[in-house]
């Protein structure tokens, strides 16, 4: 089976319910961030090497799937809930306590892990608002944004404990 199908060579794909849009619908703008935040997350697992760094990571990637759908769907689509925001809070709550309180804006950077994890920070914020701008003119998930909210506070604790773990510290902003 050939990898390509010419069926969205006029500028249209199908939807996970069958139904056709244009390939710059802002549902497709919110599935490609969440698909492009996946790849990268991908890419920040390929030099995790913890096991609870990694297998949140993994847990992630498949979480974003699910949102995926979710967001890919037309009608109710409720794959995403409290519970899966529930797991990124706990999450949270968990890294804190390796950390000392912030009280400045931090650069992004330190090891390859935290930088590659900050990009995914960033990334995750786009996703989150162009899963908003969706969400003002179609019905979605609500816990999409939740979650994608949650994820990008928890990448950044990620991007902080990989620098502490590592050694490295964090370069505070001085304006």
């Amino acid at each position: 089976m050939p990898i390509y199908t010419r069926k969205g060579d006029k500028g249209e794909t199908t939807l996970y319910g069958g139904e056709k849009v244009a390939k710059d619908h802002a549902r497709l703008e919110a599935c490609g961030s969440v698909d492009e935040l996946n790849s990268f997350i991908g890419l920040a697992l390929s030099e995790a090497e913890q096991r609870d760094v990694r297998d949140a990571l993994k847990g992630i990637q498949s979480n974003l799937f699910e949102l995926g759908a979710d967001l890919a769907c037309l009608g109710e689509s409720n794959r995403i809930n409290e519970k899966h925001v529930g797991g990124l809070e706990e999450l949270i709550g968990n890294l804190e306590q390796e950390l000392e309180p912030l009280h400045k804006f931090l650069i992004p950077g330190g090891t390859k892990l935290a930088s590659q994890l900050q990009v995914c920070r960033a990334v995750c914020r786009r996703a989150e608002r162009r899963t908003v701008a969706l969400s003002k003119s179609e019905n979605i998930n609500p816990h999409c944004i939740i979650y994608l909210n949650r994820l990008s506070s928890l990448l950044f604790q990620l991007a902080r404990v990989a620098n502490k773990r590592a050694g490295v510290s964090e370069q505070e902003w001085l304006h």
